[in-house]
């Protein structure tokens, strides 16, 4: 709960809305209780014969149920102030008034009907009707305008600040967490949680408000009745209190259960094709429906908590309210204005108690939401820059790995590794599947971080640099290339402001130019999700384009070929041939065609550096590679 507010009050931006939205809430309570005293004004037509004619004892009317001709004639005799022998509205509501109990409700019911005569002034009443319904739907569409624009701007905070904070932690914690319930808590939670922060503005800033000033209204009519309320109240929130802790744990089950589904949607969505060659379309959806029911199953039991909260808390209002109205009738002969009143304030009184449980339910699934929304954003990130880090510009003169160690979980997967790579140079590191390659390349711009030895740039270690400057000195080509939903040159350019002159270069050199300028719109074509509208080649030499673009003083690629046809290849090894000598370039493959011009290879096997040296002093004193080389040598790829 305190999260919750916490959302709501520290962000500086919403406190003015807030605000708004605080005295939108109250107004509207008042315009509700104005609305009530109008409808009471309506129905009052003065005071009835057996009220008017009541003897007097003490210094207040007292109820009978019969009047003697001597009580008429007396009684009309002290109304008769002007002694003409007629009686007035006017003198009987006067009378009425000096010597009936009085209350506020009464005294405020005698002020309109005294200065505005609106029993016997149909216009004015209708006036005053008017006045009241359009001051309540203005505050009524306040209320309601400004709530849903907390909600929607909470929720468009949240998810950016989420967002935000998961590109800051380190490449361990996707490894722990799946994209499906990543992707639910940034979409789902964060509109549960906005929800649910307005509910709590309902229930704990309106609710109380509307509660203790109808209640004092309700005291100042009849306190007789209004005891009747403390009867009523424990029994109303009994039934909250209990279904409330029903649904937040089924909220916490049904939130866990929906992460689970929705990775395996986006397990099986991203394995389509694989789905489909193996004709597994039945074993997918068997997966997929035991999921959906799970959650089909969870649900029914959060709506019926949910859906029985307001019954019960309408029935036991019911009760109270009747039993309000015939003890004021027939016991205590309050005037059927007064009644009317009281019986709608005391709606006005249980409303909002009877929405407090349909409020809480939201709130409990906010809560339980925001728990695990703050589970990330919690979450300090492993790698952080030093307050001392300093701007890394090119690079001036070596990389170096020092017996360096790195582990995932407890499987070493890198040991005492040493490299030295000088600028301009160009290195291949080679070696079977989990020999530790791309863990190298994944060191060295911090996108994990060492566990022994140090890695140098120029002489002083990474941790020396921002993460920033550190990674914009390096270009990366993945296996897999990134491509996102949009045109080709802004896929290119990747967010930098690269003028279409530089681009088509980058992609001339990538020797992508050729299959983009055949495309309908060129550059300008969009591409769709993941880059699906292209074959794998051609988003490899786009990826290798936005690498080449970026012109850093370190290129690494990360079987970068691995997509491309011979002739392609070719040419993206001619591409490269020419960069030799001006960046300093770390290349992984296993094909070895893009590695032959290469200033050394270095060959890995179980995280461990085999041998290095220059091609033929590899085929003469690594076995290991003379064996992959004769493979590659065998299948005609040279």
């Amino acid at each position: 709960m305190k999260r919750l507010l916490q959302i709501a009050i520290l962000k500086h931006g919403h406190r003015y809305l807030l605000g708004v939205t605080l005295i939108a809430m109250c107004l509207l309570t008042v315009a509700s209780q104005l609305e009530i005293l109008t409808i009471g004004l309506m129905t009052k037509k003065g005071p009835e014969f057996f009220e008017l004619f009541a003897p007097i004892e003490g210094k207040t009317l007292k109820a009978a149920n019969s009047v003697t001709q001597d009580q008429l004639e007396t009684r009309f005799q002290q109304m008769d102030v002007s002694g003409q022998g007629v009686v007035t509205r006017k003198d009987a509501m006067e009378f009425f008034q000096k010597w009936q109990q009085k209350n506020l409700i009464e005294k405020v019911m005698y002020f309109f009907e005294k200065n505005f005569a609106l029993t016997a002034n149909i216009p004015h009443l209708a006036i005053l009707v008017v006045i009241v319904a359009l001051f309540k739907a203005v505050m009524m569409f306040a209320h309601r305008f400004s709530t849903r624009l907390i909600s929607i701007r909470l929720s468009c905070d949240l998810r950016r600040e989420y967002f935000e904070h998961l590109q800051s932690l380190s490449m361990n914690f996707y490894q722990k967490h799946n994209m499906g319930g990543l992707s639910a808590r940034v979409v789902g939670d964060a509109s549960v949680i906005s929800e649910a922060v307005n509910a709590c503005l309902v229930n704990y800033i309106q609710t109380p408000f509307t509660v203790i000033t109808t209640l004092i209204l309700c005291f100042l009519t009849s306190w007789q009745l209004s005891l009747m309320i403390f009867l009523g109240f424990p029994l109303i929130v009994g039934p909250i209190m209990f279904l409330a802790r029903r649904v937040k744990r089924v909220s916490v089950q049904l939130q866990k259960n929906q992460e689970a589904f929705s990775s395996v949607l986006l397990d099986f969505l991203g394995g389509i094709q694989t789905v489909k060659i193996f004709s597994m379309e039945g074993f997918s959806l068997n997966k997929y429906c035991e999921q959906n029911d799970r959650m089909a199953a969870l649900e029914q039991k959060s709506a019926r908590y949910d859906l029985s909260t307001r019954p019960i808390v309408h029935t036991i209002g019911m009760m109270f309210l009747s039993t309000a109205l015939l003890y004021g009738l027939y016991i205590l002969h309050m005037d059927v204005s007064e009644v009317f009143f009281y019986c709608g304030m005391l709606y006005l009184f249980y409303e909002p108690v009877k929405k407090f449980a349909e409020e809480n339910g939201r709130i409990q699934r906010g809560i339980a939401a925001a728990d695990r929304m703050f589970d990330v954003l919690d979450l300090k990130p492993q790698i952080v820059d030093r307050p001392s880090a300093q701007e890394l510009g090119e690079l001036q003169s070596t990389i170096e790995f020092r017996n360096v160690s790195f582990r995932y979980e407890d499987n070493w997967v890198l040991k005492n590794f040493s490299l030295t790579i000088k600028k301009g140079e160009s290195v291949a590191l080679v070696g079977p599947t989990g020999s530790g390659k791309s863990t190298v390349i994944q060191l060295l711009p911090r996108l994990y971080e060492i566990q022994e030895g140090e890695i140098y740039i120029d002489g002083q270690p990474i941790q020396a640099y921002t993460q920033a400057s550190l990674r914009e000195s390096m270009a990366f080509v993945p296996q897999k290339p990134f491509l996102f939903l949009d045109t080709i040159a802004a896929n290119i350019a990747f967010g930098r402001p690269f003028t279409r002159e530089e681009i088509v270069t980058a992609a001339k050199r990538a020797h992508a130019d050729e299959f983009i300028v055949n495309l309908p719109l060129g550059y300008d074509s969009v591409l769709s999700e993941g880059g699906k509208n292209l074959s794998g080649g051609q988003q490899q030499r786009l990826a290798i384009a936005r690498a080449l673009i970026k012109k850093s003083s370190i290129l690494i690629m990360d079987e970068a070929t691995s997509s491309l046809d011979s002739v392609s290849e070719n040419l993206i090894k001619k591409a490269i041939d020419e960069l030799h000598g001006s960046i300093t370039q770390i290349i992984i493959a296993h094909r070895f065609s893009t590695i032959e011009n290469v200033d050394r290879i270095v060959y890995l096997d179980r995280g461990k550096k085999v041998a290095e040296g220059t091609k033929e002093e590899m085929l003469k004193n690594c076995p290991e590679f003379k064996v992959m080389w004769e493979a590659f040598k065998g299948k005609g790829e040279g």
